[in-house]
């Protein structure tokens, strides 16, 4: 006899087809019902997770909540997941997902005394292969998801144990067979879809119902279909349950489980790509959060203690806006904003910690007669990268004679680039740097009097550009062999805001870029920086190629202004040889992959080992989707749909007035490692240069007085 544990469940997305406040309504609708349901039917469970819901209903009806707590205690409401909210599972870091538990942790522990041993993500897109492990460290080793669901990929079964790496930790993992939801009436049918991929010698399952998707829950009709249908399939009998009661009935069963290994995906490859700016601005508050907890973490007691709580807020509202239908791109425009706007707050909430601390120490050090450019790193790792920065030199123009001098008194290489302004008498400096991490470097703007250049460590960064009518084209450096010029295409691209039932964007190409005879914009013993201008479909390309001192790689700063509907924008390189197999960043590592041809996504980078032996690579923190085959890897950067287009909805064929997804001006950094040695930990430490950069300040304090434009007796 097998066992089909019913669960009654309310899947709630405080953030989809209406803002994050109307989310905050069906929290509260919701548990009032279910109280209400459940003190009428003394027989029944309710499932609920997500520490914000909880929160919510806290703050805004303590006598619901104290209502549910009730029910809580007599093991009527089943508390799962136990994470602060059902995050997209593929793009934010391992530390976001970390902070999801450990505040949902927290937060149930301070308020219910509990924590779930069971993580539920049951509508997030996809699993990365490291949530096996950082599951672990917090205790959870059972899970429960369903996408993707069986026809978009094959498992063999739908209770299995689950490990991200062949040797890493196991999770005992359920994939729901049909839905969590249940918006039309109960049927036989779905309650046998949960039964037929049970493996061999297991005898429980369960089955999700609930009405509605913004809420909902059981309701009358289907809890007396439940009873009237508790043995009418042979073999089986229903009963009223939680994935917790599961769990505990499976443990006798672990034994016939088969074992997955790797990551479970793909269900929306088009909520890799969709609506950029959440994404990135998810991206870039980790790694804020991340410089001024590091900061921090010298501090006096007194300030930490002060920055806690500021901390533990912007965390809060980082994890919230990771939500799968807000990282994904398919919630409404006017909810997207809203979480560019949180977001934004947590950027600038973590700025101005950094800030603080590093300018207390900063503003600390002993006075000195010449003008300081003061750089500390509180990133992870040492800091060997350049450093780009605009001091204020009192409407001077930067002299022929004038170097910058390090804390040992050696001048330092620099070159003078373009400044981010059009003002006069402005100035921005290249040079490079070394900063350990945790620690603070100066360096002095003086006259070189000796009148010996600076020591030049390294190649130079010559290097030439050739494009072709087609797109393509060459980077090829004084010293090195030809490297094959990254390729931009447009595709055409008509599915819906996820992408549904794709593996693969293989839309006909469309168009190629355009570009324009390449430019010398800046060269000097730092760097040498080609540019390329042009267009692609409707869309403006600029393109500045840069490569440095003493390095390997070819830098790309790629501006795109965007004005396309239903198109995508692919950057194909082909690094010189076959591509036998890719190695993707994926939260918290890498991950082996076939250079198949599917649509994956990427955290920071990918390692290409190729058919002659050598590696080549490429770094894209801001890029989040990656595939490729033999002769190509393809980033994709951008697609333009309509916000939150679900099929089968069909199209007008006008549609100008709706709001399309990432149009206007975007900028792309990234680094290309051609055909050679480079090693996955030299690709990792290039991605955390990119996006965990130095803080700086410049210092005036100690010079006798501040100089007019052009002293001539300054600096010393």
């Amino acid at each position: 006899m097998r066992t089909v544990h019913i669960v009654f469940n309310a899947h709630l997305d405080p953030v989809w087809l209406w803002p994050w406040t109307a989310g905050v309504d069906e929290c509260l609708n919701t548990c009032y019902t279910m109280c209400d349901t459940l003190d009428r039917h003394p027989e029944i469970i309710f499932t609920r997770g997500e520490a914000w819901v909880y929160e919510q209903v806290r703050r805004h009806d303590p006598a619901l909540f104290k209502r549910i707590v009730k029910h809580i205690r007599a093991g009527r409401w089943s508390v799962v997941g136990g994470w602060w909210i059902q995050p997209d599972c593929n793009l934010p870091g391992a530390e976001n997902m970390r902070r999801q538990i450990a505040l949902g942790r927290a937060w149930f522990e301070k308020h219910l005394g509990l924590f779930p041993r069971i993580g539920y993500n049951v509508d997030s897109f996809g699993h990365s292969a490291a949530l096996p492990d950082i599951m672990a460290e917090f205790g959870q080793p059972n899970y429960v998801f369903m996408r993707p669901m069986a026809h978009e990929t094959k498992l063999p079964a739908n209770v299995f144990k689950w490990r991200g790496r062949p040797s890493g930790n196991v999770v005992n993992t359920f994939r729901i067979s049909h839905g969590y939801a249940t918006i039309s009436q109960p049927n036989l049918e779905w309650v046998e879809g949960s039964l037929a991929p049970l493996p061999n010698g297991v005898t429980h399952t369960m089955c999700f119902l609930g009405v509605g998707d913004h809420g909902g829950g059981p309701n009358e009709h289907m809890i007396q279909w439940v009873k009237d249908h508790r043995d009418a399939i042979p073999g089986a009998h229903l009963e009223f349950s939680s994935p917790e009661r599961f769990f505990r009935a499976l443990q006798p069963e672990l034994k016939h489980l088969p074992l997955v290994t790797g990551e479970l995906q793909m269900h929306a490859i088009g909520c890799y790509t969709g609506y950029r700016p959440v994404k990135l601005g998810v991206r870039r508050a980790e790694n804020m959060l991340a410089l001024a907890e590091r900061a921090l973490s010298g501090a006096e007691p007194a300030e930490r203690k002060t920055a806690a709580p500021v901390l533990d807020d912007a965390w809060r509202t980082l994890c919230f806006n990771s939500f799968h239908d807000t990282l994904g791109g398919s919630c409404t425009p006017s909810a997207a904003r809203a979480a560019d706007d949180q977001l934004a707050g947590v950027k600038a909430a973590a700025e101005t910690l950094l800030s603080e601390t590093f300018r207390r120490r900063a503003h600390g050090l002993r006075a000195d007669p010449r003008q300081r450019v003061v750089l500390a790193n509180y990133a992870a790792e040492n800091f060997r990268d350049f450093i780009e920065h605009e001091p204020w030199l009192e409407w001077t123009s930067w002299k022929p004679d004038w170097c910058l001098l390090d804390d040992r008194n050696r001048i330092v290489p620099h070159q003078i680039i373009e400044p981010e302004t059009l003002m006069p008498d402005t100035v921005r400096v290249l040079f490079p740097a070394d900063i350990p991490a945790g620690t603070l470097r100066t360096f002095r703007i003086a006259r070189n009097t000796t009148g010996k250049p600076a020591t030049l460590n390294g190649t130079a960064p010559t290097f030439t550009l050739t494009t072709r009518a087609e797109g393509s084209g060459t980077l090829q450096s004084a010293a090195g062999t030809p490297c094959p010029l990254p390729e931009l295409k447009l595709l055409e691209e008509k599915s819906d805001t996820w992408s549904h039932n794709l593996d693969r964007f293989a839309g006909p190409q469309l168009d190629h870029a355009h570009w324009s005879e390449p430019v010398l914009v800046e060269t000097g013993p730092v760097r040498q920086l080609w540019r390329i201008d042009g267009h692609i479909g409707e869309s403006r390309l600029c393109a500045d190629w840069r490569r440095y001192l003493g390095q390997d790689f070819y830098e790309l700063r790629l501006r795109v202004t965007w004005h396309e509907h239903h198109k995508l924008l692919r950057l194909s390189w082909s690094p010189g040889a076959a591509i036998e197999s890719r190695e993707d960043g994926i939260s918290g590592g890498a991950l082996p992959r076939a250079s198949d041809g599917r649509e994956l996504p990427l955290r920071d980078r990918s390692l290409l080992k190729l058919a002659d032996g050598s590696r080549a690579g490429l770094v894209a923190p801001e890029v989040f989707a990656i595939s490729g085959d033999a002769a190509a890897v393809h980033l994709t950067l951008l697609r333009s749909c309509p916000f939150a287009h679900h099929e089968p909805k069909i199209l007008p064929e006008k549609l100008e007035h709706y709001a399309w997804q990432d149009q206007g001006e975007h900028t792309f950094t990234l680094r290309y490692f051609p055909a050679g040695k480079v090693t996955a930990k030299e690709l990792d430490r290039h991605a955390l240069l990119l996006q965990q950069r130095p803080v700086i300040a410049d210092l005036t304090r100690g010079m006798p007085e501040r100089p007019y434009k052009d002293d001539p007796a300054w600096p010393q």
